[in-house]
């Protein structure tokens, strides 16, 4: 950075070119704006629901407080990633200020994917993206944000010609690794990419252990094998794991296009299933009148029903997860007086 331009500098920097705009109401001229995916209303309750769900429903979650020593233990790891979550996404996201400040002073690439610049290079639109590239340094270089933004674009626009239809050219992911890459030392570099990788692996265990152990308990155990070895059962395991694992490997390769960064996309992943899983665990800790059959049955049009709204963009993706929960409530409670009521006709 230039000298003398220190941390308050660069958030003075990052607030003038509209990246500090931390809380917004989502009113409008037009009222409230319900597609507007971040405003405090969507965050305190959209986010409050999905959270709830994912602390107190999610099998992988649950199964960090399961494997601990005692309820003691239990209970301070499910205060410590309340206490500890928040002020780390808000680290998260202050680092991804300061780059931004950073890249104010400091030679952006245009497009932050070197490996698709590399492969797009050898195209014949080669060309284009060196001349188009040029042109985006002389407006960075004069500090001409607005038009080295439009030149950008341009260049993504050449990137999609030059590479195979339906190819993701949003680079919002490799912000940090390219940042990385180019700048920090060579030691440093290899730490920071252990670090992500054990992370991954981490949460990738958790994810195909969850599924593997419903897909035995609530399925293989119930409907095919009900009295096999521990042995059998954990040889089935693994090929349930094996399964899954090969499963979210094709999500994955098909998810690319989901949200504008991959913590948007698993938060849009997450609200299409986490209201409608809510729901369920709600009616059955609270509503102990309702049978399994109208909860099953409330919770598949309920899902059907957020989908539908996720796909024409009725409403931002946070709001699924409120109206995914009360969806499962109110249906599986209407669904259960009628099913009350057919049973006394019969009667």
């Amino acid at each position: 950075m230039p000298a003398g331009f220190g941390f308050s500098d660069a958030i003075d920097e990052a607030g003038k070119l509209g990246k500090m705009n931390i809380i917004t109401t989502g009113f409008t001229e037009n009222g409230f704006d319900w597609k507007d995916k971040y405003n405090i209303w969507s965050g305190l309750i959209g986010g409050f629901f999905l959270a709830l769900s994912y602390f107190g429903t999610d099998h992988s979650q649950v199964g960090r407080y399961l494997t601990a020593k005692d309820i003691t233990e239990s209970r301070t790891g499910l205060l410590m990633n309340g206490l500890v979550k928040v002020p780390m996404q808000f680290f998260i996201l202050l680092l991804g200020i300061l780059i931004f400040s950073f890249y104010q002073y400091n030679r952006a690439p245009v497009f932050f994917d070197s490996a698709k610049v590399e492969r797009a290079s050898k195209t014949i639109f080669k060309d284009s993206l060196k001349i188009t590239e040029q042109r985006f340094d002389k407006a960075m270089a004069s500090r001409d944000h607005e038009k080295a933004d439009g030149i950008r674009k341009e260049y993504k626009q050449i990137l999609q010609k030059a590479l195979p239809a339906g190819e993701d050219t949003n680079d919002n992911n490799y912000i940090f690794l390219r940042f990385v890459k180019d700048n920090l030392p060579i030691g440093l570099i290899g730490l920071i990419f252990a670090i992500i990788f054990l992370a991954a692996w981490g949460s990738i265990a958790a994810a195909l252990n969850s599924l593997a152990a419903c897909s035995m308990v609530d399925f293989h155990k119930k409907f095919f094998s009900k009295d096999e070895s521990c042995a059998r059962d954990y040889q089935v395991s693994q090929w349930y794991t094996l399964g899954w694992g090969i499963f979210c490997i094709v999500i994955a390769m098909f998810a690319q296009n989901i949200g504008n960064s991959l913590i948007e996309a698993v938060n849009i992943l997450g609200s299409l299933f986490y209201g409608v899983i809510l729901g369920i665990f709600l009616v059955a800790f609270w509503m102990k009148r309702i049978g399994a059959n109208a909860v099953f049955a409330a919770a598949v049009i309920s899902e059907i029903l957020i989908f539908v709204i996720y796909k024409k963009d009725i409403i931002s993706f946070l709001w699924l997860n409120v109206i995914g929960a009360l969806l499962v409530i109110g249906l599986a409670f209407f669904i259960q007086v009628l099913m009350g009521k057919k049973r006394a006709g019969e009667g």
